[in-house]
């Protein structure tokens, strides 16, 4: 029999994607997993943050291997490829289309609310589920015209990876998803590699000399 803290979990991400992480109570999670006592969600995870922490617990992990995996390949073979990065980085999401007895295009869908907030993924520390994006950033960042680095590209490039896989698991399940997810690669490939125009950049220039005026000559 599923325990009440599993029912609880998959209440959850069931409901958050429907609705958006902001739209579901912790009682109406209750509600939904057929929970008996009215303080359980409270009770296994404290709070809101604590379910979406428990959620990106059981899932997290699984991205993470992939991505390592491919990241030491992609370190192993010693040569700038930035669709092997690409690759690194929608691959293992990508898996989670698939994993439909966990909950995979559920999680998904949270994953990209939370990417696309202000404050962006919850930071990890080394080691904790989701560090590898962290490592992901930092073998990036050589591949990345300087213009394009100090505009956040790489940032550009996991928001729409995210917003893609949410969107293809929302409309799932499918079939088969080597193709989105080949084409979703090359999409993230041009997103790293694209030049940064003469607008742009004369554009960003006027923002940082702003910025540098309002902070007394510093820069941000």
């Amino acid at each position: 029999m599923t325990d009440t803290r599993t029912r609880l979990l998959d209440a959850a991400q069931r409901l958050y994607a429907e609705r958006g992480v902001d739209g579901v109570s912790l009682r109406e999670i209750n509600a939904a997993a057929g929970a008996r006592n009215a303080v359980a969600v409270q009770y296994h995870f404290k709070d809101r943050a604590g379910v979406l922490r428990a959620i990106m617990e059981r899932h997290l992990p699984d991205v993470d291997a992939r991505r390592h995996a491919l990241l030491d390949a992609y370190e192993a073979a010693g040569t700038p490829d930035p669709r092997a990065l690409a690759a690194a980085l929608v691959r293992p999401l990508a898996a989670k289309l698939a994993d439909l007895a966990g909950g995979g295009p559920y999680f998904l869908q949270i994953w990209a609310e939370l990417v696309g907030r202000p404050q962006g993924p919850p930071p990890v520390a080394p080691g904790a589920p989701g560090d590898s994006l962290r490592r992901w950033r930092r073998l990036a960042e050589p591949v990345l015209a300087e213009d394009a680095a100090r505009l956040h590209r790489r940032y550009t490039a996991v928001l729409h990876a995210s917003i893609e896989l949410a969107r293809r698991a929302r409309s799932g399940p499918h079939t088969d998803d080597r193709l989105f997810t080949s084409y979703l690669i090359d999409v993230i490939t041009a997103i790293l590699t694209a030049p940064v125009s003469a607008e742009t950049r004369r554009l960003a220039a006027e923002r940082d000399a702003a910025r540098a005026a309002r902070n007394g000559g510093r820069a941000d």
